[in-house]
């Protein structure tokens, strides 16, 4: 009853219906991906940014184990090294100081390397004279005449004037004089901003001109224009 009836009542045990199913493995594959795709299985995901910091997270990480793995002392002497440039930093920071923007214009008549007085932009003057060397005979001319004025107390001392700006000021108290002093300024400009050259009677006629303001007397406002101090 065992051999062969019992495999022939085997076969008649299972109907049409009783086939297992088999699915094939690439619709099978498919019919997961889509249903794990649905949102109820995401609410709790990292958001696009969590992961992008995470990922910055994990490449820092790496690179602070791979700095401490060839560090003398491992992570403790990585440390160690980390403070002690920031400390240099610090102290680099505080015997410099911040940057300061220079409030200096560009156009400023006298140049940052600290004050002179009128004498000393004279002899500077006569000595560039003498080397024939004329544009920065006028320059420094020019600096003279400001600078006597300005220990005159006719004009006030203010660092980043212009020439021409000092020589709008000055004319107003030497009227006889305005119209050269803002000559004066012109050439000063032209030579020291305009790319031009100065030659021996551009420094000639400064040099009159700062020993006539060196003896002029001013007129105060609110006199008349004949009646100096």
């Amino acid at each position: 009853m065992s051999g062969a009836g019992g495999s022939t009542a085997a076969r008649h045990g299972i109907g049409a219906g009783d086939i297992p199913v088999d699915t094939p493995r690439v619709p099978a594959r498919e019919a997961a991906e889509s249903e794990l795709s649905k949102p109820m299985y995401h609410e709790n995901d990292p958001s696009m940014v969590q992961r992008a910091l995470n990922h910055v997270w994990d490449w820092l990480s790496g690179v602070f184990d791979s700095a401490a793995g060839i560090a003398p002392g491992g992570p403790a002497g990585l440390a160690v090294i980390v403070l002690a440039v920031i400390g240099l930093a610090v102290a680099l920071w505080w015997r410099l100081g911040t940057p300061q923007r220079s409030s200096r214009p560009a156009d400023a008549l006298f140049e940052s390397d600290g004050p002179r007085s009128a004498a000393q932009h004279r002899a500077a003057a006569d000595a560039h004279a003498a080397a024939l060397r004329w544009t920065e005979a006028v320059q420094e001319r020019m600096r003279a005449i400001v600078r006597s004025l300005e220990e005159r107390a006719l004009l006030d001392p203010r660092p980043g004037r212009t020439a021409d700006e000092a020589a709008a000021e000055a004319g107003r108290a030497l009227p006889d004089h305005a119209a050269r002093l803002r000559s004066a300024a012109r050439h000063f400009d032209d030579v020291t901003y305009g790319g031009r050259t100065a030659g021996q009677p551009t420094y000639l006629a400064l040099r009159a001109l700062d020993t006539e303001l060196d003896e002029a007397k001013p007129v105060l406002p609110g006199t008349a224009r004949g009646a100096a101090v």
